[in-house]
């Protein structure tokens, strides 16, 4: 296995996972006590102030969509659609990614009271984030397409008649 496979498929199982949690997070507050313990903990919100359901959801599949063109790019998965789309889309999930561990990071630890939140976003949320980031544009950057050569000089060499089959 190759390491852009090794990373590709870590990005995606840690992207899934993280998918699926906030599919469950649409209809509960688990692996916590209630609603108001999850506002705090996890978005650092009020528990009115929390995401719709819907809204989680959009994230969650986001989230599986994220996976999958990480897995396709890193040819663990087979690419539907264009190969444009699945690479562009790679660099992007690893440009949202890592911008939201360093974001979060820096205000987390410029926050004057820690809270329950930035403690989690410092030791998890947005190392989570950089990591996963990170291996994603390694398999962004390991799957780059080659530049085609200039085409005006494979045009010129092929119409030099002195070039016969060479």
């Amino acid at each position: 296995m190759t390491l852009t496979k090794l990373a590709g498929g870590t990005a995606a199982f840690g992207l899934g996972a993280v998918g699926a949690l906030h599919g469950i997070w649409t209809f509960s507050p688990w692996p916590l006590a209630n609603r108001a313990e999850f506002a705090r903990t996890v978005v650092g919100v009020a528990e009115a102030d929390l995401p719709t359901p819907e809204l989680t959801a959009a994230v969650a599949a986001a989230l599986g969509a994220a996976s999958y063109v990480v897995a396709a790019r890193a040819d663990l998965v087979a690419q539907v659609g264009p190969r444009r789309v699945v690479r562009q889309g790679v660099w992007g999930v690893a440009g949202v990614l890592l911008l939201r561990g360093a974001v979060g990071l820096v205000s987390s630890a410029l926050t004057g009271r820690p809270t329950d939140f930035t403690r989690w976003d410092l030791a998890l949320y947005s190392p989570l984030c950089l990591a996963l980031g990170g291996l994603t544009a390694c398999v962004a950057a390991a799957t780059r397409v080659p530049r085609c050569p200039d085409r005006r000089h494979v045009i010129k060499r092929l119409k030099d008649p002195t070039n016969r089959g060479s």
